[in-house]
């Protein structure tokens, strides 16, 4: 136990800061990262759901990812973007529905697992954006999903309680996922604050819903490693598993704050008028 805690907080040590660094770089750095962390979904997707998959699917449903993610790398945001990862992810789900092959079901996890790896690697990488206030933006939301990981945990192991859900993941309580969200938005709202120098209420609720949706995103892949009956989703990251491990939280939230972006108008809305200096 003590030599895997060890090996945790080492490799914590060395890839946190990588990430932070390439956060802060932004631009191709930083779309390096997202679509870097897209592709190790999808591998570790595949790996949990791909066991039973022909070849030749995988091949397809893989090169799907590829072509996106060179997209993404090129620069291409926006709606363009979203536009061509729904119609390619319908286009895999037409597929999948009309193949009639054994396996059919598992045929839907894959290509469903297109969009689980590329839409969150587009939605981190319009909220990042280019300027200050994209690094303000992707701050924030990295402050609520770790702060919502750390607060969770440590208040449910102090207070204890009644299960949130034991069927999917036995050691999470109401008392943490209460506590991490109550905890998690108080730190999405230091960091604002801190970026524009004066108190930004607006963003407390924004932090509680993506706190929300960090806890539901950590449930569902939960739920996927107990239907495929894995423990981890791979062994990439030495002490915690595999990358999706780590981001199932993020993903969801991303996609969470993508969406909110959209709905005040675009993210120059979000970063001037919400995350100003």
């Amino acid at each position: 136990m003590k030599n895997n805690f060890a090996t945790r907080v080492l490799s914590a040590v060395v890839l946190a800061p990588v990430a932070l660094l390439l956060t802060w770089a932004g631009g191709l750095p930083f779309r390096f990262l997202a679509v870097i962390t897209a592709a190790a979904i999808f591998y570790e997707w595949v790996g949990m759901f791909g066991r039973a998959q022909q070849r030749f699917w995988l091949m397809a449903v893989t090169a799907a990812v590829a072509i996106t993610s060179v997209a993404l790398l090129a620069g291409l945001t926006g709606m363009g973007a979203l536009s061509m990862i729904v119609i390619v992810y319908v286009f895999l789900a037409v597929i999948a529905s009309v193949s009639g092959r054994r396996g059919g079901k598992l045929s839907h996890s894959i290509a469903f697992g297109y969009l689980y790896a590329s839409l969150p690697a587009l939605a981190m990488i319009v909220v990042r954006g280019g300027g200050e206030g994209g690094l303000a933006a992707i701050l924030f939301l990295f402050a609520v999903v770790w702060g919502t990981d750390i607060f969770a945990y440590f208040t449910g192991k102090t207070l204890g309680g009644p299960k949130l859900a034991p069927k999917i993941s036995p050691g999470k309580t109401w008392s943490g996922a209460i506590g991490g969200a109550i905890l998690a938005s108080l730190c999405g709202f230091a960091v604002v604050s801190a970026h524009a120098g004066q108190a930004i209420w607006v963003v407390l609720p924004i932090a509680l819903l993506l706190s929300i949706a960090a806890q539901l995103g950590d449930l569902f892949e939960s739920g996927a490693k107990r239907r495929v009956g894995v423990k981890d989703s791979s062994h990439l990251i030495p002490g915690h598993g595999g990358v999706l491990d780590r981001v199932d939280g993020l993903v969801v939230a991303a996609v969470c704050l993508y969406a909110i972006g959209l709905s005040l108008g675009g993210f120059d809305v979000l970063g001037e008028t919400v995350l100003q200096r």
